[in-house]
């Protein structure tokens, strides 16, 4: 096996292993005010507003799967609890989220800022239309599910960039991974079937 090859494979390996560990000590209840004691349950939880908390496995799943790296600059899309983005921030550089529903926007950031996370920032709007601003993004997480991938969200999506979004109707969708090359082509792979609430807003 070349050299070069065999220490990315190792830096991946080792990446994983501190994300698992890093997330068994994690505190799901933290992030709920209500149902605390079904915190350590592996099911989705409401947390209000028609949204909820995503299993605990699936949210690991999709953050391996997401591929972080310490220079990692990620968007990510429908904030919710804040859970997701405490585990996206630890492993990254530079998190930017967005929350369409200003209380679980208010109450999120709350929470992350007590905990003394600095490397996330925070966006209360439309989320298909993703952060043009600060973008391209290295990553994007999408906790909601669309019909389609937004448009917006490809075109803000760095090349070699990777992204995980739940695509399809309000019943079942396919957890998909899109991946741009670094010519810009775009290439989709099936992960699993999930239900995710449906993204709020639609591109404009």
């Amino acid at each position: 096996m070349d050299l070069l090859f065999r220490k990315g494979v190792n830096r991946l390996h080792n990446q994983e292993k501190e994300i698992n560990r890093y997330f068994e000590q994690m505190d799901r209840s933290y992030f709920i005010d209500e149902n605390k004691e079904l915190a350590s349950l592996d099911q989705a939880l409401s947390i209000g507003y028609g949204q909820t908390i995503s299993q605990p496995t699936l949210v690991l799943k999709m953050t391996l799967e997401l591929g972080l790296s310490p220079e990692s600059r990620v968007l990510e899309i429908g904030t919710g609890s804040g859970f997701q983005t405490a585990l996206l921030a630890a492993f990254s550089d530079t998190v930017y989220t967005v929350e369409h529903i200003k209380a679980l926007h208010e109450r999120a950031k709350e929470k992350l800022q007590e905990a003394e996370f600095t490397n996330i920032h925070f966006k209360q709007g439309n989320g298909s239309r993703g952060w043009r601003e600060k973008a391209p993004f290295d990553r994007i997480m999408v906790t909601a599910a669309a019909p389609e991938i937004p448009e917006q969200l490809l075109e803000q999506l760095k090349n070699g960039g990777k992204m995980i979004i739940p695509i399809g109707g309000p019943h079942n969708q396919d957890l998909t991974l899109i991946e741009k090359d670094e010519e810009g082509e775009i290439t989709s792979t099936f992960i699993m079937p999930v239900v995710f609430v449906g993204l709020i807003g639609g591109e404009d």
